[in-house]
């Protein structure tokens, strides 16, 4: 993991396309700005998890009747 100190209005660039901006810094609550291409999805970490164990119990789910109806 990189590990860099930012001050508010400072950035990050990363892979030439994608910006983050420490737009605030309040407390322990640091508000960022990502500024990405539409087809690079972001997401907060555990919404992005939920999304993943969705997607796994959806493939589970849709295998079973897969199985079942091969099985006959």
């Amino acid at each position: 993991m990189l590990a860099l100190s930012r001050k508010k209005n400072e950035a990050i660039v990363i892979n030439n396309n994608i910006e983050v901006t420490i737009l605030e810094v309040k407390g322990d609550q640091v508000k960022i700005g990502i500024n990405a291409p539409k087809e690079v999805p972001v997401y907060r970490k555990e919404v992005y998890l939920q999304i993943q164990e969705a997607n796994r119990e959806a493939v589970n789910a849709e295998g079973m009747e897969a199985l079942k109806n091969l099985l006959g």
